[in-house]
Formats: structure tokens, C-alpha cells, sequence
């Protein structure tokens, strides 16, 4: 495989079209609603909101009193739920029954929270994809007209980060057949079989089921706070956050507002992203990017956009020069 499916590629050697990205330094439950409604007007009907809710006591999930907020402000019509599914690893979550003590314990009960995959699940058509051609998922996703993928955004054990792609690809999976289908070798008995290069693969065509699906009416929010090498599911044994918090991204574009994130997190001095930089690194998570690039899931160029600063646009490229053009905090 080419060098440059798993390395960072410098803003300026990037090509094609631009999608516009939003951005604010603003980490509370106001920059959140003031971000999202950046990227709503798609967002019609019943909406499902694909969080990572999080193991028991999870210290670095999206905090539930920021999401009560948002939808006390913005879903008062009680159009939206949270969506899960269950766990492919025996876990906290890997029941339905487990799973609904979990988001309790976690304060996720200040509105409704389906578990896509409890009467079972869906194949949907994976289009262009060269590992599958459908993909498991829960079967309640039939039941939403719009999707907001809201996501804290960190590392990964065997995914490198976790984005807005790890989110829908892993997250709107079913427990049972999608998430085996992503990880396990058919054949094999280790249920961890897949990685590095192919895991990227897998998971962002996964991702592409879902986002075909919804079409025009699904938006990303990616929150850069409390990012620990380690994904969520890891609960409280999750690594220390070494990596400075810095704000919240969102677009239209699945990809772009993966590639923002990285971008930011690779703009920092050596000595704050060296944790984080090389757990993506060594689990080859940039190919999720250039994979969503090449099976047509969005840009990697894009305008960002400062919410904060009268819509000022970011010189993104800049990243590349050293600099910390996005004022981390």
C-alpha cells in the first residue's frame, strides 16, 4: 500500500473540492447549541442522534447535562432520540439489559435512548465498497428521517482516533453480526482479527451504509475535549488526557469534519499531540481518511469556518507551517 494512505498529508498537497467546516473554542453546552445549529437545517423529521454514551462512569464521554441542553433547546417537540447498539465485546453494554442500566448509571435518561439492534437488524446496500457490498445494522435506524452524528472525539485502541466515521461505523452496527463482520476474520477465532489498514477500510464502508442512507440528512459534530488516547469504551480505565482540549468542529461533510479534527490535532507543538499522534499513527488510522476520500464520502479540503470571530475563515494550511492557527486552549 502507498505511503500516503496511511501518512498525514499536508494541507496543500491535498486536491479537489473544498466543504465548509465550522468551528468554536466555545467547550460548554451553548458552544454546542450554537455550533449545531450551524449544521441543522437538513435535519428534518425524526431525528436520531448517534452518541457514544459511554462504559459506567466513562470520565471523558460528552457530558449528558451538555446533550440535556441541547435538547430541551432544540428537540422541545420531542422529534429526537439517542441512538445506540450493543457491544461485540461481553461487556457493560453487550446486552440491551446491561445496556439501559449503563446509560442510567451514565445520566443518559432525560430522554429517549433506542438501542437500534434490541428487536434485531437490517442489511443496508454498501455502494462502491471492495470488502462488502451491505452491512448489519440495528434495525430501528428505519425508523429516523435525519441523523445527527454528535461526537467526542479521541483515540482508539485498534482504530487510532475515533471520529464522526468510528461513531456511525462501529456505533450504528448491530452487536451481533455488523460489528463481527468488521472485526472478525470469517474463519478465525480471535473476534479481534482485523486491523491496521483493513480495519480503516471496513469500518468507513460500514460508515457509508449509513450515511447513504440518510443522504442529504445527516450532519456531524465532532467535540476535541478530554481526548484520551483511549475510546470511551474503555470506561474508566481509559489513559490520562495528555492532549489539550480545543473546541468543537461540525459540517455537512463526514470527511471533512474528520480531516478538520486531525488537522487541529497534528497543528499543535510536538510535546501536546505526541500521545495522540502516535496512537493514530501506529494503528494506521489515517487511512480512514484517504479510504473515505477514495469511495467518494467527502472532501479533505475544506473552509473553516470561526463561529466565534464574525465567520472569519481559518487558513487550515497553515497547519502545515507549525503554527497554531486554531488559538488551542
Amino acid at each position: 500500500m502507498s505511503e500516503n494512505k496511511t501518512a498525514y498529508v499536508p494541507y496543500d498537497k491535498r486536491t479537489g473540492e473544498e466543504s465548509v467546516v465550522y468551528f468554536t473554542r466555545d467547550l460548554s453546552p451553548e458552544g454546542l447549541i450554537k455550533i449545531y445549529n450551524r449544521v441543522s437545517a437538513n435535519l428534518t423529521g425524526k431525528i436520531a442522534v448517534k452518541l457514544h454514551t459511554g462504559e459506567p462512569h466513562g470520565p471523558n464521554i460528552i457530558p449528558a447535562a451538555w446533550v440535556k441542553k441541547l435538547f430541551d433547546s432544540e428537540f422541545k417537540n420531542g422529534n429526537a432520540a439517542i441512538v445506540e447498539t450493543n457491544t461485540f465485546y461481553d461487556g457493560d453494554r453487550y446486552t440491551t439489559e446491561q445496556h439501559r442500566k449503563t446509560l442510567e448509571v451514565n445520566g443518559w435518561t432525560f430522554c429517549p435512548v433506542d438501542i437500534m439492534d434490541e428487536e434485531g437488524t437490517e442489511m443496508y446496500p454498501v455502494k462502491g465498497g471492495k470488502w462488502f457490498t451491505e452491512m448489519s445494522v440495528g434495525n430501528h435506524m428505519k425508523n429516523y428521517d435525519s441523523m445527527l452524528a454528535l461526537t467526542h472525539f479521541k483515540g482508539h485502541t485498534m482504530g487510532g482516533f475515533g471520529g464522526s466515521n468510528k461513531n456511525l461505523g462501529i456505533g450504528c452496527a448491530d452487536g451481533r453480526i455488523g460489528k463481527k463482520m468488521i472485526h472478525q476474520r470469517e474463519g478465525s477465532d480471535d473476534k479481534w482479527s482485523i486491523a491496521e489498514e483493513e480495519l480503516m477500510e471496513r469500518i468507513s464502508e460500514s460508515t457509508k451504509a449509513t450515511v447513504d442512507h440518510f443522504g442529504e440528512h445527516i450532519s456531524f459534530i465532532n467535540v476535541m475535549r478530554n481526548m484520551s488516547v483511549s475510546c470511551d469504551c474503555e470506561g474508566v480505565a481509559a489513559q490520562p488526557v495528555v492532549t489539550p482540549n480545543v473546541g468543537i468542529v461540525a459540517s455537512l461533510d463526514i470527511l471533512a469534519a474528520d480531516q478538520a479534527s486531525i488537522d487541529m490535532i497534528y497543528a499543535m507543538c510536538e510535546e501536546d499531540h505526541k500521545a495522540l499522534v502516535e496512537r493514530i499513527e501506529t494503528r494506521h488510522g489515517l487511512r480512514q481518511l484517504s479510504y473515505m476520500k477514495e469511495i467518494g464520502m467527502g472532501n479533505d479540503k475544506y473552509k473553516l469556518i470561526d463561529i466565534d470571530n464574525d465567520d472569519a475563515v481559518i487558513d487550515a494550511a497553515k497547519a502545515v507551517e507549525g503554527v497554531k492557527p486554531f488559538k488551542l486552549i
